[in-house]
């Protein structure tokens, strides 16, 4: 007998994690996708924004928020998690994993009208057990991910000097694709610059 698939839904499937998340999922053999939102794509295919994925699928973006799923992965920006989940009542059977920082730290939802939800931080090598049966994953930040990776088995160990130093560097996606001054190809190519000194949103986090 066929395993039965893991039903998942994307909202926010428009932007780089969204696209991101749908050729990871596309690739997954136990994973079906049932809908991908996007309030600005509403249908259009996949592959007219992911253009990297054109051959692999005929999904289209489309307004759906379907009970009908597992899983809802939210590939939002930082913020709009909080707000998303404020505004719609999600079904209690239904996981959720989110990829902005708004519950990376702070747990629950926070909702005057709606259940709150309690996240987890969903770092694996840390909290592999928890995430199993976690009805709610914060996904970690992409710096705090590397970093801790590094560290955590120094930690263990003891071997961590009063303070540590870290000299990080990152590419350009991870601003997402809002336009910006310093996101143009003039601007970046050949450049590198100080980003958030002293007030990265990965900081507390790490």
């Amino acid at each position: 007998m066929a395993e039965q698939k893991i039903k998942a839904g994307i909202v926010g499937g428009a932007g780089y994690t969204g696209g991101e998340m749908l050729r990871i999922l596309l690739n997954h053999p136990n994973v079906e996708i049932a809908f991908v939102n996007s309030s600005s794509n509403t249908g259009n295919h996949v592959y007219d924004v992911h253009k990297d994925l054109f051959g692999d699928t005929e999904l289209k973006f489309s307004s759906d928020l379907s009970d009908e799923i597992d899983v809802l992965f939210l590939c939002v920006g930082h913020g709009d998690a909080r707000k998303f989940l404020e505004a719609n009542a999600i079904a209690d059977h239904i996981k959720i994993i989110d990829l902005s920082q708004d519950f990376r730290l702070k747990a629950g939802s926070q909702t005057s009208n709606l259940k709150p939800r309690t996240f987890i931080y969903g770092l694996p090598e840390l909290k592999k057990t928890s995430i199993k049966t976690a009805s709610n994953i914060a996904n970690p930040g992409c710096f705090a991910t590397c970093i801790q990776l590094a560290l955590l088995p120094l930690a263990a160990k003891n071997m961590l000097l009063n303070e540590v130093h870290i000299s990080a560097t990152t590419g350009s996606t991870g601003a997402g694709q809002s336009l910006a001054p310093t996101s143009h190809f003039t601007w970046r190519n050949d450049n590198l610059s100080v980003y958030k000194a002293f007030n990265h949103q990965h900081l507390h986090e790490i």
